[in-house]
């Protein structure tokens, strides 16, 4: 798929955004000084705000590395279009509301060669009171499955031939994504060297709103893959509930994981932004 003289291959980064404004400069900024050779794609959906405008304008400036489509529809569905579009063997993932260490392509190629699953390190900052909650493990033939495709890198046959991102998801497709592979005899790396920083929840009503639909992503898997709870840590989460934060964040999951299916006007209601929440200190 491509490789410089020094026999590096081509890593595609595939970027969904959805009224990321304040964060996509900051991202993309962060993205041209990493280590080559790589491509971004970046899949916009329907923003109200000048995300569209900002990507084009980086694309613009370069040429050889960004290139930006527009794709409506779930995550699921936008980071599909973008391998459909990537030209690696490597497809690295990345949110809108993120931004990577300079050393993250260089971390995750070094470890390429041994596995077909990567998993990076995501440092969340913010608030602290909504950065330091656990994340919610799932596990699966040992491996932890609930690593966020904010930080996360597929090698192409894989993800071709595990059918990619279920489109049906609103959250969790990750989850999904990473559960099906394990199943299907892939092992998962994590890599701590391949650090992305995420952006958490500006407020305590969005907050609780993430940890709504993270809930409900749950709730997806279960209806999919069947009773997973024997795969939870449940004694762990229980434990974990150690603020008035955490209990609300665990509350509003529990009620998204209640709830069946949310329409308006026929459409599938969905977050409005692109946020992967489930990574340290933001998973219900």
């Amino acid at each position: 798929m491509g490789s410089d003289p020094a026999g590096r291959a081509l890593i595609s980064v595939v970027i969904t955004v959805r009224n990321e404004a304040p964060h996509l400069p900051r991202l993309l900024d962060g993205l041209v000084v990493q280590e080559g050779p790589f491509e971004v794609v970046v899949v916009e959906s329907e923003s109200r705000d000048r995300t569209l405008e900002i990507a084009r304008e980086y694309a613009r400036r370069y040429p050889d590395l960004i290139r930006v489509f527009s794709r409506p529809g779930s995550r699921g569905i936008g980071r599909n279009a973008g391998v459909e579009e990537a030209r690696g063997d490597l497809v690295a993932f990345i949110d809108g509301d993120c931004f990577p260490d300079s050393q993250w392509l260089h971390a995750l190629r070094g470890s390429a060669s041994s596995t077909s699953v990567l998993a990076g390190r995501t440092v969340t900052v913010g608030k602290p009171q909504y950065g330091n909650l656990e994340r919610v493990e799932l596990f699966q033939s040992g491996y932890d499955v609930t690593y966020p495709s904010c930080n996360l890198a597929y090698r192409r046959p894989l993800f071709e031939r595990l059918g990619g991102f279920d489109p049906r998801f609103i959250t969790a497709e990750d989850i999904d994504l990473n559960l099906r592979a394990v199943r299907s005899g892939a092992a998962i790396r994590y890599v701590p060297d391949a650090v992305v920083y995420h952006h958490m929840r500006t407020t305590f009503l969005r907050f609780l709103y993430q940890a709504f639909w993270n809930g409900y992503g749950r709730k997806q898997l279960t209806e999919k893959h069947g009773s997973l709870w024997g795969r939870y840590r449940v004694r762990r989460l229980i434990e974990g509930q150690r603020s008035a934060i955490a209990w609300a964040r665990l509350a509003a999951a529990l009620v998204g994981y209640g709830t069946r299916v949310l329409t308006a006007g026929g459409r599938r209601l969905a977050p409005e932004s692109s946020p992967d929440a489930r990574t340290a200190g933001a998973t219900a």
